[in-house]
């Protein structure tokens, strides 16, 4: 296991990565920029990433000749679709890392309560690049901001004990995207327990403590937790907080409430905003998975935007066949950045679909998550948190 202090032994992410491959490249686009030349780099990325695990992993070897697959004929974006997927449950069965044991410096793994949990293996470079990325998504969306500081309440595992979590290390990352101010975790560990759970007296004080010294605060994590905390201030305090309106809130992990039942996420937007006293602008929600990388993040108006650093399929869940735009189907997940794990092209359970665009004015395609398909559910990091609402 890897710690997650990896974060503080090397370049921060809003440095400029420096160029070994097109897969830098790709990395260093900007992330809304749909160019004829950044999708032609962004073939040009996966052709070579495709090349690179197939010469690396037996199983992708084996996996394209079966299939007749050759990563030399991804010579334009058009392309892109005919690189084979991987099922996400593969690499819950399965450790399929491309790369030897030396060469990996952090493991990651989902939070989901099924028994099997993804893992995710990182070198240097994939590290390096995952990170370029998601701060050039949070930076084009307004998100980032490393001149003013920022306080941090924290919905998510404590990254002192969460160990290989993969959520927890999302949202350690995301408190570089800013200049930090105190950085504190609400998920607290219970050593004779052997568990997390929310310490929610002590987030409500965190919370009055940054309402009365008015510094920008900015509420990352599950959902379901930002808005049960000004719940209970509400019961301690009578009122809501308000907070400095240069506040934020960025919700990751799961639209689940203890019924199990959907929650609409633009009413929530509203709801949370005015609990707080920030505009409803400030509450984004963030979509990502531990097997892909990328980070889908919402515009302004509420819509995931998806960056050029890959490409999202929606797939007929019988024939599995590119539907296009404006369909409902399985979504398959493809980016170029990882050389040290072969989810570079991974079809996931999630089910959504992906249009044309938004009329928040930023270019590109947006990504619609639906919900998880299958009779059973899959359970995610969202339901392994939803028992400490209890």
């Amino acid at each position: 296991m890897k710690e997650l202090d990896i974060e503080n032994k090397i370049p921060h992410p809003s440095e400029k990565l420096k160029i070994n491959s097109v897969l830098e490249k790709n990395a260093e686009a900007e992330p809304f920029n749909y160019s004829t030349n950044n999708l032609k780099l962004l073939a040009d990325a996966l052709r070579y990433a495709a090349r690179y695990q197939s010469k690396r992993s037996k199983f992708l070897s084996a996996y394209y000749k079966m299939l007749g697959f050759n990563p030399d004929t991804i010579k334009k974006y058009s392309d892109i679709e005919k690189i084979p997927f991987v099922f996400v449950n593969a690499l819950k069965e399965r450790d399929l890392t491309t790369l030897p044991p030396e060469e990996i410096i952090l493991e990651l793994k989902s939070s989901g309560t099924s028994g099997q949990r993804s893992r995710m293996q990182l070198d240097l470079g994939s590290l390096l690049r995952v990170r370029r990325m998601a701060y050039n998504v949070f930076n084009a969306l307004g998100l980032a901001d490393l001149k003013n500081e920022h306080d941090y309440l924290c919905f998510t595992y404590d990254p002192e004990f969460a160990g290989d979590v993969g959520t927890a290390w999302t949202d350690k990352l995301l408190t570089y995207f800013t200049k930090k101010g105190e950085i504190y975790y609400s998920f607290k560990w219970d050593a004779a327990k052997k568990d997390f759970y929310f310490d929610i007296e002590n987030a409500v004080k965190k919370m009055k403590e940054y309402e009365e010294k008015q510094s920008m605060v900015r509420l990352l994590g599950f959902p379901a937790f930002a808005l049960k905390l000004t719940e209970e201030f509400k019961k301690v305090f009578g009122r809501y907080p308000k907070l400095n309106p240069a506040s934020s809130v960025i919700t990751g992990g799961g639209w689940k409430n203890l019924s199990d039942e959907a929650i609409d996420k633009k009413t929530y937007r509203k709801i949370l905003a005015d609990n707080l006293s920030i505009p409803v602008e400030n509450v984004r929600d963030l979509f990502g998975m531990v097997e892909h990388g990328v980070a889908y993040v919402d515009c302004r108006l509420g819509n995931f935007h998806i960056p050029i650093y890959g490409k999202i399929i929606s797939r007929d869940p019988i024939s599995l066949k590119n539907i296009g735009y404006g369909k409902k189907g399985l979504l398959q997940f493809i980016t170029p950045y990882l050389t040290s794990y072969p989810s570079f092209s991974v079809l996931s359970s999630d089910w959504g679909e992906v249009k044309e665009g938004c009329d928040c004015g930023i270019d590109g395609p947006v990504l619609e998550v639906c919900g998880r398909a299958g009779v059973r559910k899959l359970k995610g990091c969202a339901v392994s948190a939803a028992h400490m609402l209890k």
